[in-house]
C-alpha cells in the first residue's frame, strides 16, 4: 500500500471542458480524480473521474452519492443539493456520519468551502467554470496519509492557472 494517495476534487463546470482537461494534464499522476456534478456532459467525456450527479445532469444515470475508502479514510461523495440546504452544513456532516464517513466531497454552491463541521472535514472545491463569491474558478487536491488529510485549494484560469 502506498504511504499516501492524490485526489483531484471538481465540481460543477456545467459543460465547460477546458478545465477538466487541464486537470487531467496536469495531475496526470494524480491517483483518483472525483467530480462533485454537474458536469453536463456525456459519459466519454467524463472518463478517469468518479462523479456523481448533480441537479443539472438529471439525464445522466450517475449515483446520487458514492462512498470511496482511501488510506483509511472513508469519504462521503455527493452534489449537495440534496443533502445540505441553505449554508447548514450540519446535515452534511451528519449525513457522512451515517454512512461512518470522515470526509464529505461536495459542490453545488461554486463556493469553495474546507471546514470541519462535527468531526467531518467538509470539502467543496468551488466550480472549475465560474465561483459565485467572485473568486477565479477553482479545484482541489486533496492528499490523504493515514491520519491526515492536506488539501490545497487550486485556482484556473482558462488557458493560464496558478495556485
Amino acid at each position: 500500500m502506498k504511504d499516501s494517495e492524490t485526489i483531484i476534487l471538481v465540481s460543477d463546470n456545467h459543460g465547460e471542458t477546458s478545465g477538466l482537461e487541464y486537470v487531467r494534464n496536469t495531475h496526470w499522476g494524480a491517483d483518483i480524480f472525483v467530480h462533485c456534478g454537474d458536469a453536463e456532459l456525456p459519459t466519454y467525456l467524463l472518463d478517469g473521474f468518479l462523479v456523481v450527479q448533480g441537479n443539472n445532469d438529471a439525464w445522466q444515470q450517475f449515483p446520487m452519492r458514492r462512498v470511496i475508502e482511501v488510506q483509511g479514510h472513508r469519504i462521503y461523495i455527493c452534489h449537495g443539493h440534496r443533502d445540505l440546504f441553505y449554508g447548514r452544513f450540519e446535515m452534511l456532516a451528519d449525513k457522512a456520519r451515517d454512512f461512518d464517513c470522515d470526509i464529505a466531497f461536495f459542490g453545488h454552491s461554486h463556493v469553495p468551502f474546507d471546514k470541519t463541521v462535527k468531526g467531518v472535514r467538509l470539502l467543496n472545491p468551488g466550480s472549475i467554470w465560474r465561483n459565485r463569491d467572485g473568486s477565479q474558478p477553482s479545484y482541489m487536491v486533496v492528499t490523504l496519509r493515514k491520519g491526515e488529510i492536506e488539501v490545497r485549494r487550486m485556482t484556473y484560469v482558462k488557458n493560464k492557472s496558478a495556485s
